[in-house]
């Protein structure tokens, strides 16, 4: 699915842009998401349950995306940094407008699945090829998967709409990575333009 990669560089760009001309990421998305009302709509109401721009004890910050990927939908993930450099999800909100909301419940897991799948594979997903183009990566052990004790705290916020439902199979999915990198960037102050993120920083 090509947005769960250019998903990564278009959001992650964005917030490069938002710092090198001095505004705040959200603020620059506003005006960029001017004339896509319902994904504006969106931005905001994930960055007023997120609190975005009260402040964070040291050691902890934040990143935003937004997409228009099946729905309109937008993310705020918070992380913070421990005694040995490493980095932890504490909290994901995630808003969205699908369209007419058919069955709730079943929409938050599948956000939440997707949340976490997205997670574990910008994180550390890679499958590593030999020489010959084998694949090096057979088990678990090569290729971890996010577990309990490093799973954040998730809301998902849905939006009631009148216009017709869409599909939320992946829709959670392409903006994981890009929330995760620019949250990592706010909080360390580095940009990372490769995945997985776990080459340049411990994740945990």
């Amino acid at each position: 699915v090509g947005n769960s990669h250019t998903e990564f560089a278009r959001e992650s760009a964005v917030d490069e842009l938002a710092i090198a001309s001095g505004r705040d990421p959200v603020d620059l998305r506003r005006e960029l998401l001017a004339d896509s009302p319902r994904t504006l709509r969106v931005l905001e109401l994930a960055a007023e349950r997120a609190d975005w721009g009260s402040p964070l004890p040291e050691g902890r910050a934040r990143g935003i995306t937004s997409s228009a990927f099946l729905g309109h939908s937008a993310q705020v993930t918070e992380v913070s940094l421990d005694d040995r450099g490493r980095v932890h999800v504490d909290r994901i909100v995630f808003a969205l407008d699908c369209g007419r909301v058919v069955n709730p419940d079943l929409i938050r897991a599948q956000i939440e699945g997707g949340l976490l799948w997205g997670l574990s594979a910008a994180s550390w997903g890679e499958v590593v090829l030999g020489e010959g183009g084998e694949i090096v990566t057979q088990n678990f052990d090569a290729y971890p998967v996010m577990r309990m004790r490093s799973a954040p705290q998730m809301e998902v916020h849905l939006i009631e709409s009148a216009e017709p439902p869409n599909g939320v199979g992946e829709i959670s999915v392409p903006s994981v990575a890009p929330a995760l990198a620019n949250a990592i960037a706010a909080l360390t102050g580095t940009r990372i333009r490769q995945l997985p993120l776990s080459k340049t920083i411990k994740i945990y």
